[in-house]
Protein backbone atom coordinates (compact mmCIF):
# COMPACT_ATOMS: atom_id res chain seq x y z
CA UNK A 1 0.00 0.00 0.00
CA UNK A 2 2.65 2.64 0.64
CA UNK A 3 4.83 1.73 -2.66
CA UNK A 4 1.36 2.31 -4.30
CA UNK A 5 0.62 5.83 -2.32
CA UNK A 6 4.25 6.30 -3.70
CA UNK A 7 3.71 5.79 -7.20
CA UNK A 8 0.62 7.80 -6.90
CA UNK A 9 2.81 11.03 -6.26
CA UNK A 10 3.75 13.07 -8.76
CA UNK A 11 7.18 14.89 -8.98
CA UNK A 12 7.15 18.39 -10.50
CA UNK A 13 8.93 19.13 -13.72
CA UNK A 14 9.78 22.82 -14.56
CA UNK A 15 9.83 23.74 -18.76
CA UNK A 16 12.26 26.01 -20.20
CA UNK A 17 10.32 26.88 -23.64
CA UNK A 18 11.11 28.26 -26.38
CA UNK A 19 10.56 32.12 -26.55
CA UNK A 20 6.44 32.83 -27.93
CA UNK A 21 7.97 36.10 -29.64
CA UNK A 22 9.95 34.06 -32.39
CA UNK A 23 7.43 32.02 -32.65
CA UNK A 24 4.81 34.76 -33.37
CA UNK A 25 6.85 36.78 -35.40
CA UNK A 26 8.08 33.66 -37.75
CA UNK A 27 4.39 31.91 -38.12
CA UNK A 28 3.27 36.20 -38.83
CA UNK A 29 5.99 36.07 -41.51
CA UNK A 30 5.17 32.74 -43.02
CA UNK A 31 1.29 33.54 -43.63
CA UNK A 32 2.16 36.84 -45.46
CA UNK A 33 4.68 34.43 -47.27
CA UNK A 34 1.69 32.01 -47.90
CA UNK A 35 -0.51 34.92 -49.13
CA UNK A 36 1.80 35.84 -51.31
CA UNK A 37 3.05 32.23 -52.74
CA UNK A 38 -0.99 31.64 -53.49
CA UNK A 39 -1.61 34.65 -55.33
CA UNK A 40 1.99 33.84 -57.49
CA UNK A 41 1.26 30.13 -57.82
CA UNK A 42 -2.93 31.04 -58.77
CA UNK A 43 -0.53 33.57 -61.57
CA UNK A 44 1.65 30.45 -62.84
CA UNK A 45 -1.62 27.81 -63.12
CA UNK A 46 -2.75 30.53 -65.59
CA UNK A 47 0.13 30.25 -67.42
CA UNK A 48 0.23 26.53 -67.52
CA UNK A 49 2.96 25.87 -64.77
CA UNK A 50 2.08 22.85 -63.59
CA UNK A 51 4.53 23.49 -60.35
CA UNK A 52 2.36 26.10 -59.83
CA UNK A 53 -0.62 23.97 -58.87
CA UNK A 54 1.42 22.38 -56.35
CA UNK A 55 2.48 25.55 -54.59
CA UNK A 56 -1.09 26.73 -54.89
CA UNK A 57 -1.96 23.45 -53.01
CA UNK A 58 0.77 23.74 -50.34
CA UNK A 59 0.17 27.58 -49.68
CA UNK A 60 -3.94 27.21 -49.49
CA UNK A 61 -3.25 24.17 -46.90
CA UNK A 62 -0.79 26.50 -44.89
CA UNK A 63 -3.28 29.43 -44.35
CA UNK A 64 -6.02 26.46 -43.23
CA UNK A 65 -4.11 25.51 -40.54
CA UNK A 66 -0.89 27.75 -39.93
CA UNK A 67 -3.00 29.10 -36.66
CA UNK A 68 -2.13 25.64 -35.23
CA UNK A 69 0.83 27.61 -33.87
CA UNK A 70 -0.97 29.86 -32.00
CA UNK A 71 -2.55 27.61 -29.76
CA UNK A 72 0.99 26.81 -28.12
CA UNK A 73 1.83 30.15 -27.47
CA UNK A 74 1.10 30.92 -23.10
CA UNK A 75 1.29 33.73 -21.26
CA UNK A 76 2.05 33.87 -17.53
CA UNK A 77 1.79 36.86 -15.41
CA UNK A 78 3.92 36.85 -11.80
CA UNK A 79 3.35 34.35 -9.67
CA UNK A 80 1.12 31.89 -12.07
CA UNK A 81 2.10 28.52 -13.52
CA UNK A 82 0.87 26.48 -16.33
CA UNK A 83 0.50 22.50 -16.07
CA UNK A 84 1.21 20.73 -19.14
CA UNK A 85 -0.38 17.46 -20.42
CA UNK A 86 0.12 16.24 -23.81
CA UNK A 87 -2.13 13.55 -25.01
CA UNK A 88 -2.65 12.62 -21.30
CA UNK A 89 0.41 12.17 -20.36
CA UNK A 90 1.97 15.15 -17.84
CA UNK A 91 4.96 16.50 -19.44
CA UNK A 92 5.75 19.52 -17.46
CA UNK A 93 5.06 22.67 -15.42
CA UNK A 94 5.64 26.73 -16.40
CA UNK A 95 6.49 28.54 -13.57
CA UNK A 96 8.49 31.54 -14.85
CA UNK A 97 6.42 34.78 -16.01
CA UNK A 98 6.69 35.16 -19.61
CA UNK A 99 5.60 35.20 -23.54
CA UNK A 100 6.43 31.16 -24.04
CA UNK A 101 6.24 28.44 -26.82
CA UNK A 102 5.28 24.87 -26.12
CA UNK A 103 3.91 22.25 -28.18
CA UNK A 104 0.77 23.36 -29.74
CA UNK A 105 -1.05 19.81 -28.65
CA UNK A 106 -0.14 20.54 -24.97
CA UNK A 107 -3.56 20.84 -22.96
CA UNK A 108 -3.20 22.87 -19.77
CA UNK A 109 -4.53 21.55 -16.86
CA UNK A 110 -6.24 22.32 -13.48
CA UNK A 111 -9.51 20.37 -12.20
CA UNK A 112 -10.24 22.84 -9.53
CA UNK A 113 -10.99 25.10 -12.15
CA UNK A 114 -13.36 23.34 -13.61
CA UNK A 115 -14.89 22.54 -9.88
CA UNK A 116 -15.52 26.24 -9.91
CA UNK A 117 -17.60 26.71 -12.81
CA UNK A 118 -19.83 23.30 -11.99
CA UNK A 119 -20.22 25.10 -8.62
CA UNK A 120 -21.15 28.77 -10.12
CA UNK A 121 -23.88 26.62 -12.64
CA UNK A 122 -25.31 24.78 -9.76
CA UNK A 123 -25.68 28.26 -7.97
CA UNK A 124 -27.15 30.16 -11.06
CA UNK A 125 -29.88 27.21 -12.24
CA UNK A 126 -32.81 27.37 -9.30
CA UNK A 127 -32.63 31.14 -9.82
CA UNK A 128 -33.47 30.86 -13.53
CA UNK A 129 -36.50 28.08 -12.47
CA UNK A 130 -37.84 30.19 -9.80
CA UNK A 131 -37.72 33.47 -11.73
CA UNK A 132 -39.08 30.81 -15.37
CA UNK A 133 -36.88 32.91 -17.39
CA UNK A 134 -35.27 30.92 -20.69
CA UNK A 135 -31.94 32.95 -20.72
CA UNK A 136 -28.79 30.72 -20.93
CA UNK A 137 -26.21 31.28 -18.04
CA UNK A 138 -23.29 32.74 -18.97
CA UNK A 139 -20.16 31.04 -17.66
CA UNK A 140 -16.94 32.87 -17.67
CA UNK A 141 -13.70 31.13 -19.21
CA UNK A 142 -11.98 28.41 -17.35
CA UNK A 143 -9.27 29.52 -15.98
CA UNK A 144 -6.48 26.82 -16.49
CA UNK A 145 -3.48 28.60 -15.14
CA UNK A 146 -2.39 27.83 -11.16
CA UNK A 147 -2.23 30.51 -8.78
CA UNK A 148 1.24 30.78 -6.88
CA UNK A 149 0.34 33.93 -4.83
CA UNK A 150 -0.41 33.24 -0.88
CA UNK A 151 -4.06 32.39 0.24
CA UNK A 152 -6.12 32.83 3.00
CA UNK A 153 -8.36 30.17 4.20
CA UNK A 154 -11.05 31.43 6.83
CA UNK A 155 -12.74 28.23 8.41
CA UNK A 156 -16.09 28.82 9.71
CA UNK A 157 -17.09 28.46 13.13
CA UNK A 158 -16.67 24.94 14.65
CA UNK A 159 -18.00 23.22 17.71
CA UNK A 160 -15.23 21.39 19.38
CA UNK A 161 -15.31 19.55 22.68
CA UNK A 162 -12.17 20.69 24.39
CA UNK A 163 -9.83 17.91 26.80
CA UNK A 164 -11.92 18.50 30.03
CA UNK A 165 -15.60 17.64 27.56
CA UNK A 166 -16.62 21.34 27.22
CA UNK A 167 -18.16 22.54 23.75
CA UNK A 168 -16.04 25.47 22.69
CA UNK A 169 -17.00 26.91 19.40
CA UNK A 170 -12.83 27.11 17.88
CA UNK A 171 -12.44 29.39 14.28
CA UNK A 172 -8.60 29.33 12.36
CA UNK A 173 -7.68 30.94 9.34
CA UNK A 174 -4.77 29.20 7.50
CA UNK A 175 -2.12 31.08 5.19
CA UNK A 176 -0.94 28.68 1.81
CA UNK A 177 0.00 28.81 -1.34
CA UNK A 178 0.52 26.00 -3.92
CA UNK A 179 4.74 24.65 -3.48
CA UNK A 180 4.09 21.61 -6.11
CA UNK A 181 1.73 22.37 -9.18
CA UNK A 182 1.92 18.99 -10.35
CA UNK A 183 0.52 17.15 -6.85
CA UNK A 184 -1.73 20.15 -6.73
CA UNK A 185 -3.06 19.08 -9.65
CA UNK A 186 -2.80 15.43 -10.18
CA UNK A 187 -2.80 14.18 -6.62
CA UNK A 188 -6.18 15.65 -5.62
CA UNK A 189 -9.16 16.60 -7.09
CA UNK A 190 -9.46 20.30 -6.24
CA UNK A 191 -6.75 21.38 -3.60
CA UNK A 192 -8.66 23.96 -2.61
CA UNK A 193 -11.24 22.18 -1.01
CA UNK A 194 -8.66 19.35 0.37
CA UNK A 195 -7.34 22.08 2.76
CA UNK A 196 -10.76 22.95 3.75
CA UNK A 197 -11.28 19.53 4.69
CA UNK A 198 -7.82 19.21 6.65
CA UNK A 199 -8.03 22.22 8.15
CA UNK A 200 -11.26 21.31 9.88
CA UNK A 201 -9.43 17.53 10.74
CA UNK A 202 -6.21 18.86 11.45
CA UNK A 203 -8.29 21.94 13.91
CA UNK A 204 -10.43 18.79 15.70
CA UNK A 205 -7.23 16.32 16.23
CA UNK A 206 -5.23 19.75 18.09
CA UNK A 207 -8.12 21.16 20.33
CA UNK A 208 -8.92 17.91 21.72
CA UNK A 209 -5.62 17.21 23.33
CA UNK A 210 -5.86 20.77 25.00
CA UNK A 211 -8.33 22.33 27.83
CA UNK A 212 -9.80 26.05 27.39
CA UNK A 213 -8.20 27.36 29.93
CA UNK A 214 -6.48 26.33 32.80
CA UNK A 215 -5.87 28.99 35.21
CA UNK A 216 -3.56 28.74 38.27
CA UNK A 217 -1.25 26.22 36.60
CA UNK A 218 1.35 25.87 34.04
CA UNK A 219 -0.35 23.55 31.79
CA UNK A 220 -0.76 24.11 28.25
CA UNK A 221 -4.43 25.77 26.92
CA UNK A 222 -5.91 26.74 24.39
CA UNK A 223 -7.04 30.34 25.60
CA UNK A 224 -3.45 30.93 27.37
CA UNK A 225 -0.42 29.35 24.62
CA UNK A 226 -2.05 30.80 21.26
CA UNK A 227 1.90 30.53 20.05
CA UNK A 228 2.17 27.47 20.78
CA UNK A 229 -1.21 26.02 19.52
CA UNK A 230 -0.49 27.97 16.36
CA UNK A 231 3.10 26.18 15.99
CA UNK A 232 1.12 23.01 16.07
CA UNK A 233 -1.59 23.42 14.07
CA UNK A 234 0.84 24.62 11.71
CA UNK A 235 3.09 21.13 11.44
CA UNK A 236 0.01 18.88 11.75
CA UNK A 237 -1.64 20.84 8.91
CA UNK A 238 0.88 21.05 6.40
CA UNK A 239 1.63 17.43 7.56
CA UNK A 240 -2.00 16.42 6.24
CA UNK A 241 -1.18 18.72 3.08
CA UNK A 242 2.24 17.64 1.88
CA UNK A 243 -0.02 15.44 -0.61
CA UNK A 244 -1.41 17.67 -2.50
CA UNK A 245 2.10 20.25 -2.97
CA UNK A 246 0.48 23.03 -0.86
CA UNK A 247 2.80 24.65 2.06
CA UNK A 248 0.99 26.83 4.91
CA UNK A 249 2.75 29.71 5.81
CA UNK A 250 0.84 30.15 9.08
CA UNK A 251 -2.69 28.52 10.93
CA UNK A 252 -3.63 30.52 13.94
CA UNK A 253 -7.04 30.16 15.80
CA UNK A 254 -9.42 33.32 15.51
CA UNK A 255 -12.04 32.77 17.53
CA UNK A 256 -12.51 30.90 20.88
CA UNK A 257 -15.28 30.72 22.71
CA UNK A 258 -17.18 28.34 25.23
CA UNK A 259 -20.63 27.18 23.35
CA UNK A 260 -23.60 29.16 23.63
CA UNK A 261 -25.35 26.02 26.10
CA UNK A 262 -22.49 26.31 28.67
CA UNK A 263 -21.29 29.96 27.93
CA UNK A 264 -23.40 31.73 31.11
CA UNK A 265 -22.36 28.83 33.08
CA UNK A 266 -18.73 29.21 32.35
CA UNK A 267 -18.71 33.01 33.26
CA UNK A 268 -20.17 32.57 36.78
CA UNK A 269 -18.13 30.16 36.96
CA UNK A 270 -14.95 32.45 36.25
CA UNK A 271 -16.41 35.71 38.32
CA UNK A 272 -16.29 32.76 40.60
CA UNK A 273 -13.09 32.73 40.71
CA UNK A 274 -11.58 36.10 39.96
CA UNK A 275 -13.92 36.55 43.35
CA UNK A 276 -11.98 33.92 44.97
CA UNK A 277 -8.57 35.11 43.68
CA UNK A 278 -9.59 38.67 44.44
CA UNK A 279 -10.77 38.21 48.13
CA UNK A 280 -7.34 35.76 48.70
CA UNK A 281 -5.50 38.89 48.10
CA UNK A 282 -7.42 40.89 50.03
CA UNK A 283 -7.08 38.83 53.07
CA UNK A 284 -3.03 38.47 52.60
CA UNK A 285 -2.99 42.14 52.65
CA UNK A 286 -5.43 42.82 55.38
CA UNK A 287 -3.24 40.69 57.31
CA UNK A 288 0.10 42.28 56.34
CA UNK A 289 -1.57 45.58 57.21
CA UNK A 290 -2.46 44.29 60.73
CA UNK A 291 0.65 42.23 61.66
CA UNK A 292 2.49 45.78 60.54
CA UNK A 293 0.22 47.79 63.03
CA UNK A 294 0.88 45.41 65.64
CA UNK A 295 4.52 45.47 65.57
CA UNK A 296 4.78 49.41 64.86
CA UNK A 297 3.02 49.85 68.31
CA UNK A 298 4.48 47.40 70.09
CA UNK A 299 8.39 49.05 68.54
CA UNK A 300 6.62 52.70 69.72
CA UNK A 301 5.34 51.97 73.14
CA UNK A 302 2.98 53.68 72.31
CA UNK A 303 0.14 51.33 74.48
CA UNK A 304 0.11 48.18 76.03
CA UNK A 305 -1.95 45.67 74.78
CA UNK A 306 -3.44 42.46 76.38
CA UNK A 307 -4.05 39.51 74.54
CA UNK A 308 -8.12 40.45 74.48
CA UNK A 309 -7.31 43.91 72.91
CA UNK A 310 -4.76 42.83 70.58
CA UNK A 311 -7.75 40.68 69.30
CA UNK A 312 -10.35 43.19 68.79
CA UNK A 313 -7.98 45.20 67.24
CA UNK A 314 -7.04 42.54 64.71
CA UNK A 315 -10.97 41.48 64.62
CA UNK A 316 -11.75 45.87 63.75
CA UNK A 317 -8.74 45.96 61.45
CA UNK A 318 -9.82 42.99 59.42
CA UNK A 319 -13.61 44.24 59.47
CA UNK A 320 -12.67 47.76 58.06
CA UNK A 321 -9.75 45.91 55.35
CA UNK A 322 -12.01 43.01 54.13
CA UNK A 323 -15.37 44.38 54.08
CA UNK A 324 -17.29 45.74 50.90
CA UNK A 325 -18.27 48.85 52.10
CA UNK A 326 -16.62 51.88 53.88
CA UNK A 327 -16.22 51.52 57.69
CA UNK A 328 -18.33 53.82 59.86
CA UNK A 329 -16.43 53.99 62.89
CA UNK A 330 -17.47 54.87 66.08
CA UNK A 331 -15.71 57.40 68.38
CA UNK A 332 -15.51 56.03 72.07
CA UNK A 333 -15.62 59.03 74.21
CA UNK A 334 -14.87 57.39 77.51
CA UNK A 335 -11.79 55.13 78.40
CA UNK A 336 -11.05 52.30 76.45
CA UNK A 337 -11.62 50.17 79.45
Amino acid sequence: MKQQNESMIYDEKVLRPANGWAVLILSILAYIAATVGTVLCAIAMENGNIGGIVGFVACVVYLCIGWIWWLGIKVIRPNEAVVLTLFGKYVGSIKSEGFFFVNPFCISVNPAADTAVHARVSQTQPISALTGASASINVTPQNKKVSLKAFTHDNEKQKINDELGNPIEVGIIVIWRVKNTARAVFNVENYKLFLSTQADSALRDVVRCYPYDAPGTEDKSLRGSSAEIALQLKEELQERVEFAGLEVIEARITHLAYAPEIAAAMLQRQQATAIIEARQKIVDGAVGMVEMALSRISEGKICELDDERKAQMVSNLLVVLCGNRDAQPIVNSGSIY
